[in-house]
């Protein structure tokens, strides 16, 4: 392949690119889970605290598209929380986890 070849195909990669650039996709972060029975569902009201299987300080979950893609950490935006990307999973790793 040439030059010319390899401009092209990497312009037609771009273009590619910028056509998925404007699609929504759905970010989730997730904090914790956690089992309960029906009759502790019934019994929650205001101020009621359930335990999570994440540790304080733990590093979150973070999905698009219910995919896994990294994990990350709450921050202040504001007067809004944000999520801060601590480590991205590798493409290979997602590939595994479909």
């Amino acid at each position: 392949m040439d030059s010319q070849e390899l401009t092209n195909a990497n312009r037609r990669r771009g273009d590619n690119l910028r056509l998925l650039e404007n699609i929504d996709v759905k970010l989730t972060v997730e904090v914790g889970a956690t089992t309960l029975k029906i009759r502790d569902l019934i019994r929650l009201n205001e101020g009621s605290v359930i335990e999570l299987n994440r540790l304080a300080g733990e590093q979150l979950d973070i999905f698009v598209n219910g995919a896994g893609i990294a994990k990350g950490e709450i921050v202040m935006v504001g007067e809004r929380l944000g999520v801060r990307f601590t480590e991205i999973v590798t493409p290979e790793k997602r590939l595994l986890d479909l």
